[in-house]
């Protein structure tokens, strides 16, 4: 994997390790676009805090934000960074395959 997409996993990994961003992530998916007043309507988080979440989401580039009418800027997801992640998962899977496999057979085999 090219040194600019294990960075681009790394952010979406730390994106993804706080349960307010995935909860944040869960309702952009479900409802569409929206803005960080709507996300603290929805979800038991502060809008303060949505706001620093929804930062970080921007900065992995898990969420692209877009400006509404009034100056209202809303959210929306972008799947690209995750489809990154996703690519380094599965090849770190297939990595794993081969060795485990042999394991497998050797602690089959010895026992």
């Amino acid at each position: 994997m090219p040194p600019d997409n294990e960075a681009i996993a790394e952010q979406v990994f730390v994106a993804l390790a706080d349960s307010s961003r995935r909860s944040i992530l869960a309702v952009l998916a479900s409802g569409g676009p929206a803005t960080a007043t709507d996300l603290a309507d929805r979800l038991p988080i502060t809008r303060q805090a949505i706001a620093k979440h929804l930062a970080l989401l921007t900065d992995a580039g898990l969420v692209i934000p877009e400006q509404g009418e009034r100056r209202r800027v809303r959210y929306r997801l972008h799947s690209a960074p995750m489809q990154v992640a996703q690519q380094f998962l599965a090849a770190l899977a297939r990595d794993w395959d081969g060795p485990l496999a042999a394991l497998k057979d050797h602690l089959e085999g010895s026992a």
